[in-house]
């Protein structure tokens, strides 16, 4: 059969989602110089993507990751770079990057599709960290100022550690990270390429996003505070001291829609009998900055919403027509996860017309590290900015 000219074969291949589009450039050699091309071309590939449920199973070795696909209902399995992934704590994700923290606490930047790894800065250089060493003056361990080392390292990243996210910079084509960690949920960032993270003024956060080129940070009392991270001096603004709605409980985030608007998503939770985090129901609130206040929406209507350790998201249903809409996809999202690594995850999908409830997958992977969205991502990072 004749081949495909080059140009009507990556035509083609620009329609496929990334997992799908990884896959057909193993066929064979055309196809690969095809996918290749495309690949080292992105702005002829600007296919939307549709989120994925990033696991690990033990029978697959401790270096492969489960990618599984929402769109095409299958699993591909990917071979990460050192340290196994097994061995990481996965604290964030956004814009295709996940943000992982090694046994030592040491945190990586990873694109599963890509392979690109890039060490962030050292976990010794937050200013709440003290690092302790051994005989020889090497780093050990580490502990939180105030707080007595715990015996396992591999578990101080998880009380270190509560979320992260990745912003781009798009002039440079670099991305920040900032991070939420302990002992009272404060905030820095590092660009990539800097040797230490920057504190920023606050503290209890639980939530971040960027939008209008600005970092908002939201506290655990509803507070809406945002960063100018350009500047040679960053200073904190005050939207709201508090955004009044006595209604929300549960897990708490903060959601740009697509116009661009603001939203709070209240998890509600109950515990079962064998000590499961199970979610059970998801209200809605609209931002209203102006008022300070939180006013309760009814619903999603024709759209999707992500939620769980990875950054949150709000999807237009007719753009994604293989997800449900009205629906909110979910993740485990429980904090100190390494305390029950073989429990149950509360992985699934709910519908906000009805309330119910309905699985994924089922749940056959090991339950470590906690499994995560990833939106896949094929740019590799400009590490030279």
């Amino acid at each position: 059969m004749p081949e495909l000219p080059l140009d009507v074969l990556m035509d083609i291949f620009a329609l496929l989602e990334i997992p799908d589009l990884i896959r057909a450039g193993s066929v064979c050699s055309f196809w690969h110089s095809a996918y290749s091309t495309l690949h080292n071309q992105l702005g002829q590939y600007k296919r939307l993507q549709t989120p994925c449920l990033l696991y690990a199973s033990q029978s697959d070795g401790e270096n492969v990751a489960c990618l599984y696909s929402l769109a095409e209902k299958c699993v591909y399995k990917l071979t990460l770079p050192d340290p196994p992934i097994r061995s990481r704590h996965l604290i964030g994700s956004s814009h295709g990057w996940l943000v992982t923290a090694d046994e030592k606490s040491e945190l990586h930047l990873l694109n599963p599709i890509t392979g690109q790894q890039i060490a962030l800065p050292s976990a010794i250089t937050i200013e709440q960290v003290e690092p302790i060493l051994d005989n020889a003056g090497a780093v050990n361990k580490n502990k939180m100022w105030d707080l007595t080392p715990n015996d396992d390292p591999s578990e101080f990243s998880d009380c270190l550690y509560f979320r992260a996210f990745v912003f781009p910079v798009p002039p440079t084509g670099s991305y920040i990270v900032v991070i939420i960690h302990n002992p009272e949920r404060y905030l820095s960032f590092a660009r990539v390429g800097d040797y230490k993270w920057t504190p920023l003024p606050g503290q209890s956060y639980e939530q971040c996003i960027h939008m209008d080129g600005l970092l908002y940070a939201f506290t655990t009392t509803r507070g809406v505070y945002t960063f100018d991270l350009t500047g040679a001096t960053i200073t904190r603004n005050i939207i709201a001291d508090k955004l009044q709605n006595d209604k929300t409980d549960g897990y708490t985030y903060f959601v740009q829609d697509p116009w661009g608007d603001l939203f709070q998503v209240s998890r509600r939770f109950e515990v079962t009998e064998e000590l499961f985090i199970h979610t059970e129901k998801i209200l809605l609130y609209e931002a209203d900055m102006a008022a300070k206040k939180l006013v309760e929406v009814n619903g999603l209507h024709d759209h999707v919403l992500f939620l769980g350790r990875s950054q949150s998201q709000c999807l237009s249903a007719q753009a994604y027509p293989q997800l449900k809409k009205s629906c909110v996809y979910f993740t485990d999202d429980e904090t100190y996860v390494s305390d029950y690594k073989n429990n149950r995850r509360d992985i699934g999908i709910l519908n906000l017309e009805n309330d119910s409830r309905e699985e994924i997958v089922p749940q056959l992977w090991c339950n470590w590290p906690n499994p995560i969205w990833i939106t896949p991502n094929l740019t590799r990072m400009n590490t030279n900015s």
